[in-house]
């Protein structure tokens, strides 16, 4: 492996709307290496790959491709010099052939006429070059997803790629496809391929990669050989430590939770092929239950399957002593599930209607559309809930959309909290705001518990899961691997034990 960098970044900057999503990031990429970028959500990972690939122009820094100042302005500019990306997303035409995917635009030529008998030819010598077999006249849909990533990186290296970007390429593979990419990817590092492989998955990344960057929210931790870097300290180095800045909310579980009570919650052997491997589950009223784990683990489909987003094809839930049985969006807040999404903006908020209406809409829905609420009692709950949770500005004939990003939360939980659940879901409440607001969501997470509500909280900040938790549940790589219960286990340190065990202590 060459020591001389294929690609060298320095002082990376950008910015979006006042955000800095690069605050001066270096990252060095060597011919024949194979280079991890690891970061949670928001870490600035996919901005950093943007603006290598002239997705996006850096606001301050330096790019150097082969020792030589670059500035894509396209991602066709960066793909003419030979960095080409395969996202997640197949970005290919399924209803054609292997062959005709892999030389799209590219057409083997005979005269005017496309040469298709040269263009399988050169397609199957092009595959076996990279360990595959494939029938390439049959069309792309007949092949698996994992099949169709591998078809993807052919035509990347066949355009001549010095530089092949893998962002999250086996996200949704099983186990035999990763193994034949990983296969794959160390194929073309041996032949002096500078692979970027996005992933969250650390045992691949600790198979696969050679070295790692880590960021986190925007700005470089450090770069390390992969062998130097143990996981609990990449762990470390990924989620960090909350700043001291935020007020610390105190919460006496025993005064409020009795330990024999029938759970309100009961999932048994619960899961959903290629989402989240069957777990077991409870949460008691008055509880708060953290889910725990980094980015992928499954926090979001194990919080889904409870509050009826996905559909489970496996295992049982009862809630309330009773079994869900036909379990989605619908009957779960019939049964007084609420659900606050991650994405608040695309699954939780309708950005061109005001405060008022878009906290009314849950308590609207459950009375059906031909039974409107009063004005008058809308018009008082809205303002006692504007007031009760700080919402700012104070003006319900306000555009949401027009809010930030913590008073958008607050107007979501408002929504919420007029219909009065049994149990509340909370995905990521608190990403992406400011320390003010996070404090009032977290005072209000522990006040709603502490008045019988059952919280499910769903976050990636460790201090905030053990500050607010009376137990947690740890994931990791989509499985449920532990549940910690007393006082001495929730810590962050136990967490990143857990995950890092995979639940088995030492």
């Amino acid at each position: 492996m060459s020591d001389d960098p294929i690609v060298q970044m320095t002082g990376i900057r950008k910015d979006f709307t006042g955000v800095r999503a690069l605050d001066g990031v270096d990252f060095t990429l060597r011919p024949g290496e194979i280079h991890a970028v690891m970061g949670e959500n928001g870490a600035g990972k996919s901005t950093l790959i943007k603006v290598l690939t002239g997705v996006h122009a850096p606001d301050a820094g330096e790019i150097l491709l082969e020792g030589r100042p670059v500035r894509f302005h396209s991602p066709g500019g960066a793909q003419a010099a030979g960095i080409s990306t395969v996202y997640q997303e197949v970005n290919l035409t399924d209803n054609l052939s292997v062959a005709e995917n892999l030389f799209a635009g590219r057409e083997p030529r005979r005269g005017p006429f496309i040469d298709f008998r040269a263009m399988r030819r050169k397609a199957r010598a092009l595959l076996a070059e990279i360990g595959i077999d494939l029938n390439v006249a049959a069309p792309l849909s007949a092949y698996s997803i994992a099949m169709q990533q591998l078809v993807a990186i052919a035509r990347a290296v066949d355009i001549e790629a010095k530089v092949l970007i893998l962002d999250e390429p086996t996200s949704s593979l099983d186990r035999d496809e990763v193994e034949v990419l990983l296969g794959v990817m160390r194929r073309l590092a041996e032949g002096g391929t500078a692979l970027v492989f996005i992933s969250h998955f650390l045992d691949q990344v600790y198979e696969i990669a050679d070295r790692m960057t880590v960021l986190r929210n925007g700005a470089l931790v450090g770069s390390w050989a992969t062998a130097d870097l143990p996981q609990g300290e990449l762990i470390g180095h990924m989620l960090g430590r909350e700043a001291a800045t935020l007020e610390q909310i105190e919460r006496d579980a025993s005064a409020h939770r009795v330990a024999d009570e029938e759970p309100l919650v009961r999932a048994e052997g619960l899961g959903r092929k290629g989402s989240i491997a069957p777990y077991d589950l409870t949460i008691r009223r008055g509880e708060v239950v953290g889910l725990a784990g980094l980015l992928g683990s499954g926090r979001t489909e194990t919080a889904r399957l409870i509050a009826g987003a996905d559909r489970a094809d496996a295992g049982s839930l009862v809630f309330d002593g009773a079994p869900a049985g036909r379990h989605n969006p619908r009957t779960a807040a019939a049964r007084g599930i609420a659900f606050c999404p991650e994405n608040r903006k695309t699954e939780g908020l309708v950005g061109d209607l005001s405060v008022a209406e878009n906290m009314i809409l849950a308590m609207q829905a459950s009375r059906g559309w031909a039974r409107s609420v009063p004005a008058a009692r809308r018009d008082r709950l809205v303002a006692e809930f504007i007031e009760k949770l700080d919402i700012r500005p104070a003006d319900p004939a306000m555009p949401v959309k027009n809010l930030s990003g913590g008073n958008q939360q607050k107007v979501l939980l408002a929504r919420w909290m007029l219909v009065e659940p049994k149990l509340l879901i909370l995905d990521e409440p608190t990403r992406g705001i400011d320390v003010g607001a996070k404090a009032d969501i977290q005072r209000l997470v522990a006040e709603l518990s502490g008045g019988g509500m059952a919280v499910l909280f769903v976050s990636a900040e460790l201090d905030e899961v053990t500050r607010l938790s009376d137990r947690i549940a740890v994931l990791r790589d989509r499985a449920l691997v532990a549940v910690l219960e007393s006082e001495a286990d929730m810590t962050t340190d136990r967490i990143v034990d857990a995950i890092v065990s995979g639940g088995h202590r030492a």
